[in-house]
């Protein structure tokens, strides 16, 4: 019998938060649902969660605190906020914290439901691409095991940071329209995501610091450009 999705919800409206969880449990999840932010970084200690569905604005600890906390914890699980309409700031702050995507309140069950099995979906691909190794500059790049690495350093990619460089490896050289990178890589295009792709691309850009030949430009007003001499696949064995 296949092992049913775990995921921590935590979302103190128990109205809300009852409907959630029933739409989840009938698609077939498993969900552990806490009320506020510490019970659910409590709960995120003792168990392993496939997906975790934060809202923003919690008892005790915000959303985006407990985002981070998981974050360090683990670099791998996919984390969806949930916002209001009016807090466009907190969905910047709460990629900036960790989080992969966000769902604006009120929303469409459905819509989130989608939104959740694409992660999941994703998540369980990651494994079965054994083909999805690059060398970049001196690092070995491994989509399968999210590794990015060399004699010196091993960066623990999160599923969105591997899925973007592998986006980059397989159209190197060319310039990549900021539509372009969100639809195949998220999904999806609006503003926020699109803030959210430049944080990633931040991060990404400091792993690689230092390698030789070895760029992200920035292509104002369009989008990047990945720039890596010598970029071919396999890896380098030390």
């Amino acid at each position: 019998m296949a092992v049913k999705p775990r995921i921590l919800l935590v979302e103190d409206d128990p109205t809300l938060s009852f409907v959630i969880k029933d739409a989840m449990e009938r698609k077939g999840y498993n969900v552990v649902h806490c009320a506020d932010a510490e019970s659910g970084w409590h709960a995120f200690q003792r168990r392993s969660f496939d997906l975790c569905l934060l809202d923003v604005v919690l008892p005790k600890m915000s959303g985006m605190d407990l985002a981070q906390d998981i974050r360090i914890k683990n670099d791998k699980v996919p984390i969806i906020m949930l916002t209001s309409k009016s807090m466009d700031a907190d969905k910047i702050a709460g990629f900036k914290s960790g989080a992969d995507d966000y769902v604006t309140k009120p929303f469409n069950m459905e819509e989130l439901l989608l939104r959740v099995e694409v992660f999941l979906r994703r998540t369980r691909k990651a494994p079965e691409n054994p083909r999805a190794q690059f060398v970049i500059g001196n690092m070995n790049f491994d989509y399968r095991n999210l590794s990015l690495s060399n004699q010196e350093v091993e960066h623990e990619l999160t599923q969105r940071e591997a899925e973007l460089i592998l986006y980059f490896c397989n159209h190197p050289n060319q310039v990549l329209k900021r539509e372009e990178i969100l639809l195949n890589v998220w999904g999806r295009e609006d503003y926020f995501l699109g803030r959210s792709m430049d944080v990633f691309i931040t991060k990404i850009r400091k792993y690689l610091k230092g390698q030789p030949d070895v760029e992200i430009k920035t292509v104002h007003g369009i989008g990047f450009r990945f720039r890596c001499r010598g970029l071919r696949k396999g890896r380098i064995d030390y």
